[in-house]
């Protein structure tokens, strides 16, 4: 965990079984598609209140995955 108030969300995560799994499938850009991607699906439908980035991940060969949320003042 690297923050986490009422403005922002931000951790890294260093081990996943679904980027193991896919790696051992020999599919790491399915797994992307079908794991990661869902992320990025569940931030948007905070609509204008949450922001989600994540400059890499587990699946894609990063040491971890980045996620960092920031949310908008209610």
């Amino acid at each position: 965990m690297l923050r986490h108030d009422k403005e922002a969300l931000e951790f890294n995560v260093t081990t996943c079984g679904f980027a193991e799994f896919f790696r051992a499938l020999g599919e790491p850009e399915l797994g992307a598609l079908l794991v990661c991607q869902t992320d990025v699906d569940i931030a948007a439908a905070g609509q204008s209140e949450v922001h989600f980035d994540r400059s890499q991940t587990l699946m894609q060969g990063a040491p971890c995955c980045t996620f960092r949320y920031r949310f908008e003042p209610r």
